[in-house]
């Protein structure tokens, strides 16, 4: 029977996950303007350009999209290759792995690559991602996108201060958490850019391979 892991695993778990989805902005400021893993700002972006009829900047915001569907399709293949419940922390190692190995060869090349080149390929991380680690502690999660926890947060600081529901303090305790992670790497890309410049994804692959790690340690123990 699978175990569960320990908390103090967990918060980390969910805060590296959290603050590599933090880089999203690292295409936006460094390729083209665009997001790897918000599509919601990609097709806005879209519809603006369309709008004011910038026909020339339209497919730097396709492809990530495009890219994005295609890094969701690939990952339900695997997903479905490692269907059964005890072979899903080998399933996530194995996605963390490739999410690594692909940012690491980002981090290397993107100088040299074109921008849409760059953004797809982290948009196809970014879908694999957000397509695996949807489940923390027993509930809903999400380290791409931050208004559904902004939402739940709001929710559960109100039914745990005016509900008295201690099981929805803790949960707010444990999105405030998420919320930080997640601006942390949005703060650490913006610092590192002028630095590292297009390298700067690099900082993501080691908060995923720290991710890693923690699986590996805990091969059969469920999150």
């Amino acid at each position: 029977m699978t175990e569960k892991m320990a908390i103090s695993d967990k918060i980390l778990y969910g805060g590296l996950l959290a603050a590599a989805g933090g880089f999203d902005s690292y295409t936006f400021l460094v390729h083209g303007q665009v997001f790897a893993g918000l599509q919601t700002g990609n097709l806005i972006l879209l519809g603006t350009h369309i709008g004011q009829m910038k026909w020339a900047v339209l497919m730097q915001h396709i492809t990530p999209i495009l890219a994005f569907m295609l890094g969701t399709i690939l990952t339900r293949v695997v997903q479905h290759h490692f269907k059964e419940a005890d072979s899903i922390n080998k399933r996530q190692r194995l996605i963390l792995g490739v999410e690594i190995a692909v940012l690491t060869v980002i981090a290397g090349i993107s100088p040299y690559i074109p921008d849409l080149l760059a953004s797809a390929s982290v948009s196809m991380i970014a879908a694999a991602q957000l397509q695996e680690f949807r489940e923390l502690n027993g509930g809903p999660f999400t380290s791409l996108m931050m208004t559904g926890n902004v939402r739940t947060l709001a929710e559960s600081l109100y039914d745990g201060i005016f509900k008295k529901n201690t099981q929805a303090l803790d949960k707010a305790w444990e999105i405030i958490r998420i919320i930080i992670s997640f601006t942390l790497g949005a703060v650490m890309t913006g610092l590192c850019v002028s630095l590292l410049g297009e390298r700067t994804i690099i900082l993501s692959a080691v908060f995923l391979l720290v991710t890693l790690l923690i699986l590996q340690v805990n091969p059969h123990k469920k999150i």
